[in-house]
């Protein structure tokens, strides 16, 4: 199934977006109706970091993140098959000007769960070395699939980081002057975590952004991506780099960071990656969410 799923994601890489954008939606939507284990997550996310919209505003938020969602699977074909030219030509970059700033300087992306994460990572890899951590796939396929698609992007001494490697590993080539993209807002369980508020719950957050800025001597560049409607491609947006980051209080470096995620999710709820267990791990005594 999975072998099929890939062939049908390669072969529609070759349509122009303005036809394979509206493919997706379909796609979404059809997950959505289908999909009912992983809606409800959407739903229950939806609820607790919206508490003041309507049951019906919530759903109708939730079917456009599933329209979003579809597209951001069906076009992982132009990630790991289109050419460098069309992705460069597809996704563009917004204030940039930050990003130029810090060449040839110690930095990281700090880059949240938004739906154009990969393209918009994959055009960064072009532009700069940059290593990325990742998470192994259960299907042997799609994990090699998935690797190959994100390694093609590599050069010079980007690399890609298992999460069994650890942390040091990732200090040592930021300190190198290798790129990494930081994603840091994934409930990754309670070890090495802190119970910081966001959108209000307590929620197991890493605090590793605040840790690798110290320890590499490095600056956090925040960076959104998103995708745009119909065929107008990607937008890697650039945000200042943090200035007093890190701070003596780690915990309030943790907040600072799920206060900005909050910020760039008001502003595009559709697109950020609710189906996504955020508030699985609970503090010791409250009860399981999911």
């Amino acid at each position: 199934m999975i072998r099929i799923a890939l062939f049908l994601i390669w072969l529609v890489h070759f349509l122009p977006l303005w036809l394979l954008a509206p493919m997706g939606r379909a796609l979404g939507l059809l997950g959505y109706l289908l999909a009912l284990p992983r809606r409800r997550v959407c739903l229950t996310n939806l609820r607790l970091c919206f508490p003041e919209l309507s049951e019906a505003e919530r759903k109708r938020l939730a079917r456009a993140h599933f329209q979003w969602f579809g597209r951001f699977v069906l076009e992982h074909g132009i990630q790991w098959y289109s050419s460098f030219e069309r992705i460069r030509r597809l996704v563009t970059y917004e204030d940039a000007h930050h990003f130029e700033a810090l060449k040839g300087k110690r930095f990281f992306f700090l880059a949240p769960h938004f739906l154009g994460l990969d393209l918009g990572g994959s055009r960064l890899g072009l532009d700069t070395e940059m290593s990325m951590m990742y998470s192994r796939q259960k299907n042997a396929v799609l994990d090699a699939a998935i690797y190959a698609g994100r390694k093609r992007f590599a050069h010079g001494r980007s690399k890609g980081f298992s999460r069994q490697e650890g942390f040091r590993s990732v200090v040592r080539s930021v300190r190198e002057g290798v790129h990494f993209l930081y994603m840091p807002d994934m409930d990754l369980g309670p070890q090495d975590s802190l119970f910081v508020p966001f959108f209000g719950v307590p929620t197991a957050t890493i605090p590793g952004p605040a840790r690798l800025a110290r320890l590499a001597d490095a600056v956090a560049l925040p960076v959104v991506m998103h995708l745009l409607p119909g065929g107008a491609g990607y937008r890697v947006k650039f945000y200042p780099p943090w200035e007093n980051f890190p701070s003596a209080d780690i915990a309030a470096d943790t907040r600072r960071m799920n206060a900005f995620i909050e910020d760039r999710i008001r502003e595009f709820p559709e697109q950020y990656y609710w189906l996504h267990k955020r508030f699985k791990t609970r503090p010791p005594g409250e009860p399981r969410i999911y």
